[in-house]
């Protein structure tokens, strides 16, 4: 057995055992450029059903089911249901929310400051390129008292908001910092940007994140209460919508 399969093996195991490894440890920043090993890892994974998730705009990586492995693990009730890891409906609204205003301003600052970096790049004759800003970096985070006043009626109110966002944080979908909440591993991994960002754009969020961006980046829940009829059509949409949260 080579060297490379060795460490796959190694890899993969702790990708197991610990669910999510930062995209700095040590073996991961190995495998993001040793395309052999990248490869023996994915071919290790597949041997028991899963894959390897990588996300250029994600601190972590993280593995998930291959796809024709789903059936067999989640039978036909798991595959219709809203999602795969037993969340309520109303913890999954909670989710998409939080996710809009987490995830969506956080790649808006990544791809402006890669843009700027660009653009300071053209003068340069031995330009080089540069990596995208790290989510910590530019990851905004939510006030948890404001998240309660604009959303604790349509989430239902303080005890079972409480209840999700536990739930939320030991699925790694957030960080709890005190009164704030903050991205987790998983929020910008397991979920597949290009499927949720534009029904939220164009949904019964956009209008509030379009005026959002003419206010302070620290502001935006704010300008939801306006919005709270729209936003009782939450839970129906995540219910009706084909992308599980597990699956990049």
């Amino acid at each position: 057995m080579s060297t490379h399969l060795d460490d796959a093996a190694l890899l993969a195991a702790e990708l197991l055992a610990r669910r999510w490894l930062p995209r700095q440890h040590p073996k991961v920043k190995r495998a993001l450029i040793d395309a052999d090993l990248w490869a023996a890892t994915q071919e290790r994974l597949a041997q028991v059903g899963l894959r390897l998730i990588d996300n250029l705009y994600a601190d972590h990586v993280s593995v998930a089911l291959l796809r024709p492995a789903e059936a067999s693990v989640f039978g036909e009730a798991g595959l219709n249901s809203h999602n795969n890891i037993d969340l309520p409906r109303d913890a999954v609204s909670l989710l998409v929310v939080l996710w809009a205003l987490i995830v969506l301003p956080k790649r808006e600052r990544q791809a402006a400051r890669a843009a700027n970096t660009d653009g300071e790049d053209q003068n340069d004759m031995f330009g080089k390129e540069r990596p995208v800003p790290t989510a910590a970096s530019v990851s905004p985070m939510v006030s948890y008292r404001a998240l309660l006043a604009d959303f604790g009626v349509q989430l239902g109110k303080k005890t079972r908001l409480d209840t999700n966002l536990k739930r939320l944080e030991h699925h790694g979908f957030i960080v709890r910092k005190g009164e704030d909440i903050a991205e987790g591993p998983l929020l910008d991994l397991l979920i597949d940007y290009d499927a949720i960002a534009p029904r939220i754009l164009q949904g019964a969020l956009g209008d509030v994140l379009a005026q959002a961006k003419q206010l302070t980046a620290n502001l935006p829940l704010a300008l939801l209460h306006p919005e709270q009829e729209a936003l009782e059509e939450l839970p129906d949409e995540a219910a009706d919508d084909d992308t599980n949260p597990n699956e990049a």
